[in-house]
């Protein structure tokens, strides 16, 4: 069975920083690009940054460029999600995403939530 599960989020203060984890199970991770999606409270979810399987540029939401990095750990079938620098608005539930031909699946999100 394909798990996606995300641990790192919290409430932080403008400017502070925060980790995001997903773990991946039951696929071969290492062969498909991973990717960062957010859902603001009545707002669209958002492609907030992807990484390819191998090598490659990872690419970036324009909102968060110089301010987010993500990566991956192949050995252990985790991309993580560094959020430095972080601004009220990128308060939103943060998904882990893996897309595998026709099949989309999704984590059960982890919400971060940023004062001013």
């Amino acid at each position: 069975q394909v798990q996606l599960v995300e641990s790192g989020g919290g409430w932080v203060q403008a400017g502070g920083s925060l980790r995001l984890s997903c773990v991946a199970s039951g696929f071969t991770f290492s062969i498909y690009t991973m990717s960062w999606y957010r859902q603001a409270p009545g707002k669209e979810r958002e492609l907030v940054a992807a990484i390819p399987s191998y090598g490659g540029p990872a690419n970036y939401a324009d909102s968060v460029k110089g301010r987010f990095t993500i990566s991956r750990d192949n050995d252990k079938n985790t991309v993580y999600l560094q959020m430095n620098s972080l601004k009220p608005e990128d308060t939103a539930v943060y998904y882990c995403n893996v897309r595998r031909s026709e099949t989309i699946t999704w984590g059960q999100g982890t919400q971060v939530t940023v004062s001013s």
